[in-house]
């Protein structure tokens, strides 16, 4: 059965690269066939990965960001869940089958900065010790260690998950969290 390849210019419409790592992430086809994977679930009734990202490239134009931060931001954007899809279902989704570790290591192959790389290997794990926090009463301390501890600049690291965690279908609890955790601890400026 033949497929139609998908073009980038269908699933982020109005999108032009502005540099050339973001050029190069669009030219992949892996990355393409991320973009175009999922449905409206939790979290994302907005459904493709596609139309998540357009909508956090969106936000990242609207807050006028400039620069090397809008730069890794957008580079951020484009890569951090477009992974969701290269999965195994039957495994884990821990470690090297977890959607940002695989998204890291494609994210690899174009840049070596390591602040890029740790916000898009650790975008979820705020959400997840959050969720554990609901159950507990108490931030699981090691996972917060370990999470800040691979987190190279904790500025671009709150700021993307502030954005990620601003989109429909999103609650504010956790981002809200996260950013009183990191003010609390002198990590960030409140």
């Amino acid at each position: 059965m033949y497929r139609r390849r998908v073009r980038v210019e269908e699933l982020l419409p109005g999108f032009s690269p502005e540099n050339s790592l973001e050029a190069a992430a669009i030219g992949d086809p892996q990355l393409v066939r991320g973009l175009a994977w999922g449905k409206p679930r939790d979290g994302h009734p907005e459904g493709s990965v596609a139309r998540h990202v357009a909508d956090l490239l969106a936000r990242i134009e609207r807050s006028g960001e400039a620069g090397e931060s809008r730069a890794m931001l957008r580079l951020i954007a484009l890569v951090h869940d477009s992974f969701k899809y290269a999965v195994s279902e039957w495994r884990p989704k821990s470690g090297e089958n977890h959607h940002a570790m695989r998204a890291r290591r494609f994210a690899e192959r174009l840049t070596d900065d390591v602040r890029v790389l740790s916000v898009i290997e650790l975008h979820d794990r705020p959400y997840a010790i959050w969720r554990r926090l609901e159950r507990t009463g108490a931030v699981n301390e090691q996972q917060f260690t370990a999470m800040m501890a691979g987190v190279t600049d904790p500025r671009l690291f709150l700021r993307f998950v502030e954005l990620d965690g601003s989109t429909e279908g999103k609650a504010p609890q956790p981002r809200d969290w996260l950013r009183r955790e990191l003010s609390a601890r002198g990590i960030v400026a409140p």
